[in-house]
C-alpha cells in the first residue's frame, strides 16, 4: 500500500514539473501546448501504472501443486482414493501456503488465511450445507425421500430413469439458484433409486451433478449469474439469451448419453410402487417457493419445518427426534464445511502471494485478437477456479480484466458474461475437491473420482464453449442493452 501510494505521489509530482517548465519555457497557452501537456501526462501516467501493476509470483501456486499431488497422486499410486483424506491433503497445502512469502509476518498471513476462510461466501455455502443436511435428514425420516423414489420410479421407464434425475436436478438447481443446495437435496433420492434399481450410486450422483450444474448456470438468482452479469454490466435476461444457446445442445447431448447408458444396463423395475404425496410435498414446496426467489436459506428452514411437521402429524416420529435428526444431518456436514473452509483460506494465501496476479498476467500478455480475447477470459476464469475451488469467487477476481479484454477486442458484454459462466462451470462441475463433487461424494459414500466417470454435462459444457468461441455463436444482431442495477452493490456471494 505505501509503495503504491509513493509512486503516486511521485507520479503527481513530475506531472506538476513538467507542467511548470513548458509553461515557462512557452509562456503561452496555445492549443498546441495544451495538446502536448496533455499527451505527456496520460504517456507519464501509462507508465506509472505498468511500474505499479503486480507482476505475481508463480510460487504462490505451489499450495495448489502439493494438494493435487497429495490427494490425487497418492490415490492413483495407492489405487486407493480414500488413501489420502481431503481434509489432510488440504491441511498440509495451506500449512505451505502460510510458510511461502517470508517478508510477510506469520502472524498476518495466519490473519489472512482467517479471512479468506471466513469469507461471507464461504460462510453462507457452510450454512446451506449444515440446513441442507438438516431438511435431508429430516425429510428421509419422515418418509419422502422413498416416496419421491418411488414415484419416479413408477414415472419414469426404466431406459429413462438417469436422465429422469438429470431432469430434476436441473429444474431444482434453477429454481434454487445453488448447485449445492441442489445436489445436498436430491442425492438421497439418487441413492434410493439406485438400490432400488441395481445402477451404480456413483452414475445416479453423477447425473444430479450434471443437472445441477446446468440449472444453476441459467438460474436467475444463482450467484455465479450474477457475479457474471454484473462484472460486465449485461443485463441477467440477456446472459440467458446467450447462455442458453452454448449450454443447452451440451444438456440435450448429456440427456441422450444418461438415456442410452441407461438402457444397455440391466435396471431392476418391479412394482407396484407406493408413495404418499403429502411425504412429497417438502420437495415440492421447496421448489416452489424457490421459484418465488426467497433466499435459499430461508427456503431450506421452512423446507425442514414442513417435513419436521408432516413427519409429526403422521406418527414418523416424536419432537425430540426431530431434534435428534437435525443434529444428526448437521453433523453429516461437518467435513464438507472445514474442507470449504481450509480451501477459501488457502485460496486467499495463494491470491496475497501473487498466484491469481500471475495467471493474469500470463494470459493478457497472450491475447492478440477477438477470439484471443474469448479464449483468455475462458482459460483465466477456468484457471482461478482450479485455484479457489469457487466459481462464484473466480468470476468476480477475473471479472475487470474480462471487461478490460472484451472492450479492447470488440466481445460482447453478453458473450463475455457467457463465457465467464459457462468455463467456470465447466471447472467447478470437474475438479473432485469443489464443493459439488466433495457433498455429493460425502452423501453417498463415494469417491468423488468414480463419480467423475460419468459427469457429462461439464465435460460437455466445457466443449461446447469452445466451440461457441470458434463458431462466433451466438451471434448478436442488436448491441447489448443497458446496465444492470442492482440495490445491493456488494459483493456476491456463492452457493
Amino acid at each position: 500500500m505505501h509503495e503504491k501510494s509513493g509512486l503516486k505521489y511521485l507520479h503527481n509530482f513530475l506531472i506538476h514539473v513538467i507542467a511548470f517548465l513548458f509553461f515557462w519555457h512557452n509562456k503561452c497557452y496555445d492549443l498546441i501546448g495544451l495538446d502536448i501537456l496533455k499527451f505527456t501526462m496520460k504517456t507519464l501516467k501509462e507508465v506509472f501504472e505498468v511500474m505499479d501493476k503486480k507482476k505475481g509470483n508463480a510460487m504462490a501456486l505451489l499450495p495448489l501443486v502439493v494438494f493435487m499431488v497429495l490427494f490425487l497422486g497418492v490415490s492413483i499410486v495407492m489405487k486407493d482414493f480414500y488413501k489420502m483424506p481431503v481434509v489432510v491433503a488440504l491441511i498440509i497445502a495451506s500449512t505451505v501456503a502460510i510458510l511461502q512469502n517470508k517478508k510477510i509476518p506469520i502472524d498476518l498471513k495466519v490473519e489472512r488465511f482467517c479471512k479468506g476462510a471466513g469469507d461471507s461466501s464461504i460462510i453462507l455455502m457452510c450454512l446451506i450445507f449444515i440446513l441442507a443436511g438438516a431438511f435431508a435428514e429430516v425429510s428421509k425420516a419422515m418418509g419422502a425421500v422413498d416416496s419421491t423414489v418411488n414415484l419416479g420410479l413408477a414415472v419414469f421407464p426404466p431406459g429413462f430413469m438417469v436422465a429422469g434425475i438429470f431432469i430434476i436436478g436441473s429444474f431444482l438447481s434453477m429454481s434454487l439458484g445453488t448447485s449445492v443446495g441442489t445436489i445436498v437435496t436430491l442425492t438421497p433420492i439418487a441413492i434410493g433409486v439406485a438400490k432400488k434399481t441395481g445402477l451404480p450410486i456413483a452414475f445416479l450422483v453423477a447425473a444430479v451433478v450434471s443437472g445441477a450444474m446446468f440449472g444453476d448456470g441459467l438460474s436467475m438468482i444463482s450467484n455465479s449469474t450474477v457475479a457474471a452479469t454484473k462484472t460486465q454490466d449485461c443485463e441477467m435476461v440477456d446472459k440467458f439469451k446467450a447462455n442458453i444457446k452454448i449450454v443447452f445442445p451440451a444438456a440435450i447431448i448429456a440427456l441422450i448419453i444418461y438415456a442410452f447408458l441407461t438402457s444397455g444396463m440391466q435396471v431392476k423395475h418391479t412394482g407396484p410402487y407406493n408413495y404418499q404425496l403429502i411425504r412429497i410435498l417438502p420437495y415440492i414446496a421447496v421448489l416452489v417457493v424457490a421459484l418465488t426467489g426467497f433466499n435459499v436459506v430461508l427456503v431450506l428452514i421452512g423446507g425442514t419445518v414442513l417435513a419436521a411437521a408432516i413427519g409429526l402429524i403422521y406418527g414418523s416420529f416424536d419432537i425430540f427426534t426431530v431434534f435428534k435428526l437435525c443434529a444428526k444431518g448437521i453433523a453429516g456436514m461437518e467435513d464438507i464445511s472445514i474442507i470449504s473452509i481450509l480451501i477459501g483460506g488457502m485460496g486467499e494465501l495463494i491470491k496475497v502471494n501473487g498466484g491469481i496476479d500471475f495467471l493474469l498476467n500470463v494470459i493478457q500478455k497472450r491475447v492478440h485478437s477477438k477470439k484471443g480475447a474469448e479464449f483468455g477470459i475462458g482459460i483465466l476464469v477456468s484457471l482461478v477456479d482450479l485455484c479457489t475451488a469457487n466459481n462464484t469467487v473466480s468470476i468476480i477476481i477475473v471479472g475487470s480484466l474480462a471487461k478490460d479484454l472484451s472492450e479492447s477486442y470488440g466481445v460482447d458484454r453478453r458473450k463475455t458474461a457467457s463465457l465467464l459462466d459457462t468455463f467456470s462451470c465447466f471447472i467447478q462441475g470437474c475438479i473432485p475437491y469443489g464443493a459439488q463433487l466433495l457433498v455429493a461424494s460425502s452423501l453417498a459414500a463415494v469417491s468423488p473420482f468414480l463419480i467423475m466417470k460419468y459427469l457429462w454435462y461439464p465435460y460437455l459444457v466445457g466443449a461446447a464453449s469452445i466451440l461457441a468461441i470458434i463458431f462466433e455463436i451466438p451471434k448478436f444482431k442488436t448491441p447489448a442493452r443497458g446496465s444492470l442495477k442492482l440495490e445491493d452493490d456488494k459483493t456476491p456471494t456463492t452457493a
